[in-house]
Formats: structure tokens, C-alpha cells, sequence
């Protein structure tokens, strides 16, 4: 499930790969797009923005993508098979001489103008991962509304970048509350902005997420119910919760963590 780690991530590959290189061949395999060629540039930059990705390439063209649930970059030698799925979920190929980057089912793709990629991602709140990561302005966006759930309000990307299902249970495991506790009730505001910047940095560079610094248990709580707690034995529950529109799968330590339930 790709959250602000795996994105940034992505980015560098894509960087490495493809900056300073002359584009060899350009496929983008959506309709608005399908007939767009930008063959024989340059590109010269990606970078992530939360869970967006944007590559920038010469004439002031900026290629933005969100990789949402299930959706993919990978990278590959000249000549290397691809192995990323089946050929219908290829949704973009863009080469160079050395190497192919290809986007699987990819559910946002377009293309902007450099100088509009606000129009995409200019709704987002500091990047947790970002060089406009402002710890002040994160935890005055999510005290704005103080009777809202913290996990609903880890989750809004307008309040702070980067975070996902996965770091929003683990978040609150390591604050000992609820994801349902109200934000306008949560024992130290400041401790949630620095957790989540804890955890999302520590997991920058790791090709597996890791929360809990045990080699065998990588998460503390997401994806263990009914299994028992790391820390206490009790076992791990799970419950939808959102904003009505989409319930996500939410998991908590009932003895761990205080606050309100479903």
C-alpha cells in the first residue's frame, strides 16, 4: 500500500534513472493523453509531493501521477522483461537509452504545465518527507477542528502529506490513543506531529516499512487482528472508520490505547 515513504521512494528510482536523459520513447496509455509525445526530451527532475508524484521534463511540461491503492512505477534496464503485470494494466512508458519506467494501474495521470502543478497537488499540507515540512503549520491544520478523529485527520492530506492507512493506526498506537479520540482531546498535540514525523522519516530509505524496530514483527498493530498485542498480549482489533464516503480498515490495541471505539 504505497504512503508517503514508499512514494519518496519511488522518486529517487525514477530520478536516478531518468534525470539528464533524453526520453527515447513516450507511451501514455489514458485517453486524454494517449496522443501526447514527448519523444526527444529531456527529463529533468522527479520529485514526490505526499503521495504524488510529479516528473518534470523539458518545455515546462510536468507529467503527475498518484499511485493511490495499487498502482506502481517500477524501472527497468534496456532490455529487461517487465514483470510489473499484464500488458492492459500498463497505463505509461517513458525510456531512454538505458532504462524503461513503467506505470501499472496508475489511476491518476496527466499532464501540466510546470508552472500550474498546483493545480494537482497545491491542496496539500506540509510533506511530512518535503522540504516544506513546517511541524507548526501540520499541527495548527489539524487542530483546526478539534472535535474531528485523529485517524480521519492523520488521513486528510490537507492537514499533513504523506500519511496512509498503515501509519495512521501505527501513529496512534505509539500515541496510546484511539483513532476515534477527537483531536480537540488528545493529551500533548505536539506529540502527534512528532511521531508521525518519526515514523515516516525512519522508514524514508527502507524497503520494508518498519514501525517497531523488531525484525520479526514490523508493525505494531496494522494487519494483526486477532492476533495478540507486541506490547501488552491483548488482542488487536479492527473496524471500518471514515468519513462516511469509504471506511478503511483500522486496527488498535483496546488495552494499549485510550480513548473512544467503535
Amino acid at each position: 500500500m504505497p504512503e508517503g515513504d514508499n512514494v519518496a521512494q519511488t522518486a529517487r528510482r525514477l530520478h536516478t534513472a531518468l534525470a539528464n536523459r533524453v526520453l527515447t520513447r513516450s507511451d501514455l496509455r489514458v485517453p486524454r493523453f494517449a496522443t501526447a509525445d514527448l519523444t526527444g526530451r529531456t527529463v529533468l527532475g522527479v520529485v514526490s509531493r505526499g503521495k504524488h508524484l510529479l516528473m518534470r521534463i523539458e518545455g515546462d511540461i510536468s507529467l503527475h501521477s498518484h499511485l493511490r491503492m495499487d498502482g506502481a512505477w517500477l524501472v527497468y534496464v534496456a532490455g529487461e522483461r517487465w514483470r510489473g503485470g499484464p500488458a492492459h494494466e500498463i497505463r505509461a512508458v517513458l525510456a531512454t537509452a538505458e532504462h524503461s519506467a513503467v506505470g501499472y494501474r496508475l489511476p491518476v495521470l496527466e499532464l501540466l504545465r510546470t508552472p500550474q502543478e498546483s493545480n494537482a497537488v497545491g491542496h496539500l499540507g506540509p510533506d511530512l518527507l518535503g522540504p516544506d515540512w513546517d511541524p507548526d503549520r501540520a499541527l495548527r491544520n489539524l487542530l483546526a477542528a478539534p472535535d474531528r478523529p485523529l485517524g480521519e485527520a492523520l488521513l486528510d492530506q490537507r492537514n499533513l502529506a504523506g500519511i496512509g492507512n498503515i501509519f495512521k493506526s501505527e501513529i496512534c498506537f505509539v500515541l496510546g490513543v484511539t483513532p476515534w479520540l477527537p483531536l480537540g482531546e488528545a493529551p500533548s498535540p505536539q506529540r502527534i506531529v512528532t511521531v508521525a514525523k518519526k515514523l515516516l522519516e525512519a522508514n524514508r530509505d527502507r524497503p520494508v516499512r518498519m514501525t517497531t524496530g523488531l525484525p520479526h514483527q514490523r508493525l505494531y498493530v496494522y494487519g494483526r487482528a486477532p492476533r495478540p498485542c507486541l506490547r501488552c498480549g491483548t488482542s488487536v482489533r479492527r473496524a471500518g472508520q471514515g468519513d462516511g464516503s469509504r471506511e478503511r480498515p483500522t486496527y488498535w490495541c483496546p488495552r494499549c490505547q485510550t480513548g473512544p471505539t467503535p
